[in-house]
């Protein structure tokens, strides 16, 4: 079993984007399940969801203690919350930022992963240039496909597709490409830059 946390704020989408990875996932031919966990159900307050994937039927309901890949939508959440509680050196990480991960203080968690695990996306950014707005899930989705090759773009895409009609869809779908790509292209050379 693959399980996923997202970390985000209300209104960012982090509920939504646990429902569409499990909805890639299912119809790749995996089991899967997603779920949230909040608290004031405010616009902006901090939003925890969980994604379960496996081959198997899946039986427990309970939250993600122990995450295989984490999702940070919301860098300001970093020192706020608890974000990387149970992530082991092993995980994938994605967090939505342009900046370099040592400069949100995360170089010491970045050194004890195993290389190639974390990654940093601009997903705001993507969503403010594509759709106008700064919701970074689709983003992230497509930055964790190419990350983790846990579901593919097409998953993802077909999941966007679902979830939006018209030119929201194909809006959402191009952010999440454009982050595919970018993190697609880092794996690439970093797997030069090993060779």
């Amino acid at each position: 079993m693959f399980n996923v946390r997202f970390h985000g704020r209300g209104g960012q989408g982090a509920v939504s984007a646990a429902m569409m990875l499990s909805v890639a996932a299912f119809d790749e031919g995996h089991h899967a399940q997603a779920f949230p966990t909040f608290g004031s159900e405010r616009t902006g307050a901090p939003v925890v969801a969980f994604c379960r994937i496996s081959d198997e039927p899946i039986r427990g309901h309970e939250p993600v203690d122990v995450p295989d890949a984490l999702v940070v939508q919301d860098p300001t959440l970093v020192h706020q919350v608890r974000l990387f509680e149970g992530v082991h050196p092993d995980a994938f990480v994605v967090v939505n930022t342009g900046r370099p991960l040592a400069d949100l203080g995360l170089a010491e968690l970045v050194d004890r992963a195993l290389p190639g695990r974390w990654v940093s996306v601009a997903g705001t950014e993507l969503a403010r240039e594509r759709l106008g707005r700064p919701l970074p899930n689709t983003a992230l989705l497509g930055a964790f496909a190419a990350l983790t090759g846990v579901v593919g773009l097409d998953g993802v895409v077909g999941a966007i597709r679902q979830r939006f009609d018209g030119e929201t869809a194909e809006a959402n779908v191009a952010v999440a490409t454009a982050a595919f790509q970018t993190v697609a292209a880092l794996r690439c050379g970093e797997q030069v830059r090993s060779a």
